[in-house]
């Protein structure tokens, strides 16, 4: 059968030693990148690879504490060929990133800690395109576990970002009300940034990193429930994403909104969003290759 993933797509101190490894390393570049924003239950990996094929240059996972990641141990994955950090003594996915989205993918943490950060870093820098502190948010929002999607509606201070861009002679990225890819032109002319930022945008519809013009709601969905079954997504962030893609657009009290809090399981989805035959497929494959 065939592969269903086919289908998707100095000192002797070891601190000392990551430095020097880390140094080696490609330098990041953040000018003139799409870039998707951190959010948390929303950034995992499935949404990642979504917005990716769709055109994001740079894809932040969603903000992980620093007290939960000491609590995980690193595991490949061979059923699903990915990285996994798991709590221990559960089987509770904390990080999953792959190959495909290593050259990408960035580990946003939350610290206010060095020692913590810089073993953290320790633990999965060679699977990350890079690592990043959040410093964006207030501490409480932060380790509450806030949500881009809990910010007040008000408009974009564009004019704000351009005077922090006129200051700065390193790279600034700007966000805020990015919902049309031509809003990644327009707020780019307006601030003077080097790159873009896409939250919101993203989450109701990730296709809005693609030039060709975004799809429809309904594809973009089941393109996602797809990827969820791909990559073995936990199903509550599953559904919350799905949740927000649905609220945006419809209301969570019609029967999809309904159908979707009643799901228990990425079979639920599949059969909820007519992805039955790819369900299958998957879980087939996995079953040969386990024997």
């Amino acid at each position: 059968m065939a592969n269903p993933r086919a289908r998707a797509v100095v000192s002797c101190h070891p601190h000392s030693e990551l430095a020097r490894r880390s140094s080696r390393r490609m330098e990041v570049d953040y000018r003139n990148k799409h870039i998707l924003a951190p959010m948390v239950r929303v950034g995992t990996l499935p949404f990642r690879l979504l917005a990716a094929d769709y055109g994001a240059d740079i894809t932040y996972g969603e903000e992980i504490i620093d007290h939960k990641m000491l609590k995980c141990v690193r595991r490949e994955n061979d059923l699903l060929g990915t990285t996994d950090f798991v709590e221990k003594g559960t089987n509770d996915v904390v990080f999953r990133t792959c190959p495909e989205e290593k050259s990408r993918v960035v580990f946003q943490m939350g610290t206010s800690n060095a020692v913590r950060a810089l073993t953290v870093a320790q633990m999965l820098h060679e699977d990350v395109m890079a690592i990043d502190i959040n410093m964006g948010c207030p501490r409480s929002f932060s380790l509450s576990g806030g949500m881009v999607a809990d910010r007040p509606r008000y408009p974009a201070q564009w004019s704000e970002i351009a005077a922090v861009a006129d200051a700065l002679s390193i790279p600034v990225i700007a966000n805020g009300d990015v919902f049309e890819y031509e809003d990644f032109g327009r707020i780019k002319q307006a601030t003077g940034a080097a790159s873009v930022m896409v939250a919101r945008g993203a989450m109701w519809n990730a296709s809005v990193f693609s030039a060709a013009g975004k799809s429809s709601w309904e594809q973009v969905k089941r393109e996602y429930v797809r990827k969820c079954i791909l990559w073995d997504n936990d199903i509550k962030s599953s559904k919350h994403t799905l949740k927000e893609m649905i609220v945006h657009h419809s209301c969570f009290e019609f029967p999809e909104g309904r159908a979707v809090i009643k799901c228990s399981s990425n079979a639920d989805l599949a059969r909820l969003y007519g992805e039955e035959e790819y369900y299958k497929t998957v879980t087939e494959y996995r079953r040969e290759t386990t024997r």
